[in-house]
C-alpha cells in the first residue's frame, strides 16, 4: 500500500532533520520503502510517498523522528488505478 506521509519539521528546523538524516539515514525499518520526497521551498513540509504492507513498519519510523518530526498519513492510490476503477464503474451504469 502506497502512504503519503506529510511531515511537519519542529521549529522548522531542517538543519536538525537533515543532520540526523546525514548521520543515520532514513532509518526505516525493513519492509518500509521509499519511493520519493519534495520539499515546500519554505522548509515548511516534506511530503514523502512511501510503499508497506504493515502500517505498524511506519508507527516504528516515526519513533525514530517523532522529536523533530510530526507526522501526517495519508493512504493513496495512483491516479491511472483510480481513473480505471471509475471508469469500469461509469460503464457500468
Amino acid at each position: 500500500m502506497l502512504f503519503m506521509v506529510i511531515e511537519r519539521y519542529k521549529n522548522r528546523d531542517a538543519k536538525a532533520v537533515y543532520r540526523r538524516f546525514r548521520e543515520h539515514g532514513r532509518m526505516a525499518p525493513e519492509g518500509l520503502t521509499y519511493i520519493g520526497s519534495w520539499i515546500e521551498t519554505n522548509f515548511d513540509r516534506c511530503f514523502q510517498l512511501m510503499e508497506c504492507d504493515d502500517p505498524a513498519l511506519l508507527q516504528e519510523w516515526v519513533v525514530a523522528w517523532q522529536d523533530l518530526v510530526e507526522f501526517e498519513f495519508c493512504p493513496v492510490a495512483p491516479s491511472k488505478e483510480t481513473a480505471e476503477t471509475v471508469m469500469a464503474m461509469l460503464d457500468k451504469e
